[in-house]
């Protein structure tokens, strides 16, 4: 029999309903399941025919992937596996900045770099599937998984998310070196309650139009292979549950054609915690019939799926459509002429080589932002004798990664990346200074420490530098691990207080996987970094930053309260509210996005746009000369906001519409022109229309979102 599912000339449509007309009704089921692979694989390989797995690597995939070949049809595995910033479960990989990180440095071809490396890493354990990138909205600092997303700024996260995409897949995710993206979490999975993970999410249809789902159909555009539901219930429909989102936006609207695979149990808690459907077959024909395509880690939806069809509660036509999906994805990955079969010892060549190490710490480089300098950086080596690294962060491998590695929890417990694989804050400060560095871990993040804070404050005393890297741990973060506070936490304020007291100029660096509400003695110190989580290669670029050897350019993308109960502190805040600040507190962010200091100084000249009036298929040109005033080569990254000035439905103040990073000696001068299209001058009005009202508009550039940094000039769409 002529079995054109294997013949790589033929169709993929024709393959697919060729090798589908071949399967039994279990092979089919089982198709659609995600398994994690610790748990018995070759077992539940024999008994639920799987279409895929997670948390396999090394000489574990070889195994799967050999049953597979062996199967009845022989029909091959996509493996997935959480490699978020860098294959982040594979030990001695090369691990980037996080996601809100690795924003900071405002350079697409460098977060492109990263997912390149990322995928070369993948490609020699067996992975073919990667679940990244995040592209959910930040929006209450006290969800635990804030620093998985690239900030508060749809377009930004549309911008990133692309070039991510673009890393991992290549022109073609068949490629060799390649493999498939993820957009998680779809959609609105980070409008949380109270910032608790997987709360109800309080979202209407134009609110998840107007600022959630606009990084997604951008993700859509760019071809990303799948996409991945989040944990979280919009309206009372978990969104696993819920077709207006999965199959009317996803499939009808933005013709998605790539898989849909739900989070970790999805299908399951529909049944024992969320509690929409009495049983497992109930809840297998309801993800299958809202338009799920893979069900991850709920191994009941097997037999579940198998009486829901026998039973009438779904049709098998619906199941059909599902696998279609699933085997043209595995047609396009390539995986029927080439399975991906493990190069073990390729892999370890490949891992955390000198080339994918640069590329991670030219990104910790450039995502390094400087929030406040008083004179005192860069450092003058020549008049350093011995410099003090003080704090709980100075020399902690596992938390400078951050979450999504090692040890973190989601994989192997027990295993962490080799300390010999990173170079914390306190290693890159020993490697580049020749004097005396005096180290203390000052106190823990879990609890005040008398003994370590007094053996600080003598070290910082002895110090003509002294360095303090504080921040929050691995504990604090996460999934599960969302926080009441911003604050930070353990006996760091009483470390920072008794290092104040010293009198001795202070360098504050921070660590941590989102903004914390900083006490004033830190954000008033002589100078204050934030890394968030730099990754593997963190060390070498603070110590490069400290003593001046680049100029640092990095700038937020997400803002910096002063207090907790200033959220929402976003920039992008609705018109409408009385006055402008708290009666106790202003409103304004201790730093806001956008913002990020320089070791040089940049003029912005007279912004001027090519006209005034514009029709709906135009480009918006605009230029501003930018001038490096100072003394240092440096990169100035130009922000173009539009604000509309008067509309149909309430809309935000001003919105991010374009940017430019700027490279400039001393004294030069460059124009810098931006262009944005009038179509982007859109809004969602009460309808749940996206449109591009005619009216009056400003256009706004500036170093930062800050109203009092912005020159503006008024236009018009007609």
């Amino acid at each position: 029999m002529n079995e054109i599912y294997k013949d790589p000339n033929q169709p993929i449509d024709e393959r697919v309903k060729d090798l589908l007309g071949r399967m039994t009704l279990k092979e089919k089921v089982g198709q659609l399941l995600q398994l994690d692979g610790r748990d018995d694989m070759p077992g539940t390989m024999k008994e639920k025919f799987p279409g895929s797995f997670l948390h396999l690597l090394g000489e574990d995939t070889k195994k799967a992937i050999i049953l597979a070949r062996e199967s009845r049809l022989g029909i091959p595995l996509i493996l997935g596996i959480d490699a978020i910033h860098g294959h982040s479960f594979y030990a001695g990989a090369t691990i980037f900045p996080t996601q809100l990180a690795m924003a900071c440095s405002w350079n697409e071809e460098l977060i492109e770099k990263c997912a390149e490396v990322t995928a070369r890493e993948m490609r020699n354990t067996g992975m073919n599937w990667t679940f990244s990138p995040v592209l959910c909205l930040s929006r209450d600092l006290r969800w635990g998984r804030t620093g998985e997303t690239f900030g508060e700024d749809p377009y930004l996260i549309g911008r990133f998310g692309k070039a991510m995409i673009r890393g991992y897949q290549g022109e073609d995710m068949a490629s060799p070196d390649h493999v498939m993206a993820t957009a998680k979490h779809y959609a609105g999975y980070s409008e949380t309650q109270g910032g608790r993970d997987a709360s109800e999410a309080d979202l209407s249809q134009r609110k998840l139009r107007s600022y959630f789902l606009p990084p997604f159909k951008e993700a859509a555009e760019a071809g990303c292979g799948a996409f991945m539901t989040g944990y979280q219930s919009i309206e009372g429909l978990p969104s696993t549950a819920n077709p207006w989102l999965l199959r009317q936006v996803l499939r009808e609207e933005w013709g998605f054609q790539g898989l849909l695979v739900t989070d970790w149990d999805n299908v399951g808690s529909l049944v024992k915690t969320q509690k929409i459907c009495a049983d497992y077959k109930e809840a297998a024909a309801l993800a299958v019939k809202s338009g799920n395509d893979m069900m991850m880690t709920s191994p009941e939806f097997f037999q579940g799926c198998l009486e829901a069809i026998e039973q009438g509660l779904l049709e098998e036509e619906l199941l059909d459509e599902a696998v279609k999906r699933v085997l043209s994805v595995k047609f396009r990955l390539g995986l029927f002429e080439d399975d991906r079969y493990p190069d073990i010892e390729e892999s370890q060549r490949v891992k955390g080589c000198p080339d994918h190490r640069l590329a991670a710490l030219e990104l910790a480089r450039q995502s390094a932002v400087l929030l406040r300098n008083q004179g005192i950086l860069p450092l003058k080596e020549e008049k350093i004798k011995r410099i003090a690294v003080i704090g709980p962060n100075a020399d902690d491998d596992f938390n400078q990664l951050g979450d999504w590695s090692l040890g973190s929890g989601q994989a192997r417990v027990g295993e962490y990346h080799p300390r010999e694989a990173t170079i914390t804050l306190l290693d890159g400060i020993r490697s580049r200074f020749k004097g005396e560095v005096l180290y203390s871990k000052g106190c823990g993040v879990k609890e005040p420490e008398t003994q370590l804070i007094e053996e600080a404050v003598i070290n910082a005393q002895q110090a003509d530098a002294v360095v303090v890297v504080l921040g929050d741990q691995n504990h604090l973060i996460g999934e599960f691990c969302s926080t009441a506070t911003l604050e930070l936490q353990g006996g760091q304020l009483e470390l920072m207080q008794a290092l104040v007291d010293t009198g001795k100029e202070l360098i504050v660096v921070l660590v941590n996987s989102k903004p914390l509400a900083l006490p004033p003695n830190v954000y008033n110190a002589a100078a204050v970094i934030e890394l968030f989580n730099p990754g593997m290669e963190g060390g070498r670029a603070l110590a490069e930053l400290l003593f001046g050897d680049y100029n640092p350019s990095g700038k937020l993308t997400i803002s910096f309260p002063y207090h907790v109960g200033q959220q929402p502190i976003f920039y992008s805040q609705v018109r409408g509210q009385h006055g402008d600040r708290y009666a106790d507190m202003t409103q304004q962010p201790l730093y806001a996005f956008g913002e990020g200091m320089s070791y040089t100084s940049y003029s912005y000249g007279e912004l001027t746009m090519d006209k005034r009036i514009y029709k709906m298929d135009e480009t918006i040109q605009a230029s501003v000369k930018i001038t490096n005033t100072g003394s240092m080569e440096g990169v100035e990254i130009v922000q173009a906001y539009v604000s509309d000035l008067v509309t149909s439905a309430t809309w935000v103040d001003r919105e991010l519409k374009a940017y430019q990073r700027v490279q400039l000696q001393p004294g030069e001068s460059k124009m810098v022109n931006l262009q944005i299209e009038a179509q982007s001058c859109s809004l969602v009005n009460a309808s749940g229309e996206r449109v591009v009202e005619p009216g009056e508009f400003e256009l706004l550039i500036g170093p930062s979102s800050r109203a009092g940094d912005l020159k503006g000039l008024c236009f018009s769409i007609e």
